[in-house]
């Protein structure tokens, strides 16, 4: 018995002649050009595993009737499930306004008008944003003011031996420098 469902990309069975605009289509939402690495999905993962068994203690505790232990237990089970979230939503995200770099605790949005220059440069990267350094490829976005950021890197969480996961996103975002980039 065939399940019909949809893919990312395409309807499973359906032919080119009734293929619809996607949601991700609308250059206006801001969407991530690339899917979240191993290493991040898994160490979210985890995070999430661990909610669930400091959930389970809450549970315990309050049964066991200390109320006020309970909610400070439930409250970390939040914090824990909150920075698994984030974890996931951390990376670069562009649209039509801009490109959006979207830290663990800060967010940064550049206009497509403030953007000098979206480049791919060899130089020392942060290995699994640890302190330690390796040589590797960074994708450099220059800002008009002459302030350069870090985009992406070929050894995040996200592409640490995916190396062609990097350039399809590279690729990606300095395509969406082109379109909507401001000629000088």
């Amino acid at each position: 018995m065939p399940l019909p469902f949809l893919t990312a990309d395409r309807a499973f069975d359906a032919d080119a002649d009734d293929a619809v605009a996607l949601p991700f289509d609308d250059h206006d939402q801001w969407r991530r050009p690339y899917r979240p690495g191993p290493y991040r999905v898994g160490a979210a993962a985890l995070a999430l595993l661990l909610a669930s068994f400091v959930l389970l203690a809450a549970v315990i505790i309050a049964a066991a009737g200390a109320v006020g232990g309970a909610g400070v237990t439930f409250g970390f089970a939040v914090l824990i499930i909150l920075a698994a979230l984030r974890l996931l939503r951390m990376g670069t995200w562009v649209s039509r306004a801009g490109v959006r770099r979207v830290g663990f605790l800060a967010t940064r949005t550049t206009p497509w008008a403030k953007v000098s220059a979206v480049r791919t440069a060899q130089q020392p990267v942060r290995w699994l944003n640890l302190p330690r350094t390796v040589q590797g490829q960074a994708l450099l976005l220059d800002r008009t003011a002459g302030e350069q950021l870090v985009l992406l890197t070929d050894h995040n969480a996200d592409f640490l031996s995916r190396i062609e996961a990097f350039d399809r996103a590279a690729d990606t975002v300095e395509a969406w420098y082109a379109e909507y980039g401001v000629r000088r």
